[in-house]
């Protein structure tokens, strides 16, 4: 009598080198707060957005925050900051955010507001629109402050993956030029009440990514959409390397 092998992805008593690992990598990026099979439009999100003096998020500062905060089924709170950068605000940034000088010389610095701001983030995966940005800026302003902090939200972890709606953007509306928030929100019909202001960013990263579960390419679990996302991501950042080795060399 022939002896049929066990079938299956684990079967009981077979040992497969090397699965824990894999199982491990697909897991990454997870805050621990919520299981990889949790549903993703389940999930209490904080959607972020800073305002800067500039571009770079290792040398500039923020001029403004806000978090946006999604319990699951509605959006539960907003919160918003206007923080002294102890700094000028460059001309070339109030002409993006329109926050000047006077408007902030009064305002608490992010050393004295960072406790109330984590405490927002409490308990929630981070979103945010080019959230690579968004987290080198957050990152870069905790760097700066010398003391530890008492709340450390997956937020400021440095394992735990931001929801990013830009990333979804490029492959969801990749026949479409603009992946600008601005532009994105409204071929979703989604109004930004005030563009390149903290709150009002925030909150329409929020309502973008919220519009774009209801398409069937998105995972519907936790894990396995940061895992796609990742993916996506990878694709687009080879595709632009490419992109770039073939652009002409400018000769000065």
């Amino acid at each position: 009598m022939r002896h049929h092998e066990p079938v299956g992805c684990f079967p009981t008593g077979r040992h497969y080198p090397g699965i824990a690992h894999l199982l491990r990598v697909v897991a990454s990026g997870i805050a621990e707060e919520f299981a990889p099979d949790h549903p993703v439009s389940g999930l209490r999100m904080v959607s972020i957005d800073t305002e800067t003096t500039g571009r770079d998020p290792a040398l500039d500062r923020v001029v403004e925050i806000a978090c946006i905060t999604w319990d699951g089924t509605q959006i539960a709170k907003r919160k918003s900051w206007l923080v002294n950068p102890e700094r000028p605000i460059p001309k070339e940034a109030f002409d993006v955010h329109g926050i000047g000088d006077d408007e902030v010389k009064d305002k608490p610095t992010f050393r004295e507001i960072i406790g109330e701001v984590l405490a927002e983030m409490e308990g929630a995966v981070p979103l945010a629109y080019n959230a690579d940005y968004d987290r080198q800026v957050l990152h870069a302003e905790l760097a700066r402050v010398d003391a530890p902090v008492s709340q450390k939200p997956a937020a400021i972890r440095r394992n735990v993956e931001w929801i990013d709606p830009l990333v979804w953007a490029r492959e969801l509306q990749k026949f479409e030029k603009s992946k600008a928030l601005g532009e994105v929100s409204q071929r979703l019909g989604i109004v930004i009440e005030q563009a390149h202001r903290a709150e009002h960013d925030a909150e329409a990263a929020l309502r973008v990514f919220l519009a774009f579960l209801a398409d069937a390419r998105i995972p519907k679990t936790y894990g396995a959409f940061l895992q796609e996302q990742r993916r996506l991501a990878r694709i687009f950042e080879e595709e632009r390397r490419i992109w770039r080795s073939r652009m002409p060399e400018v000769k000065v």
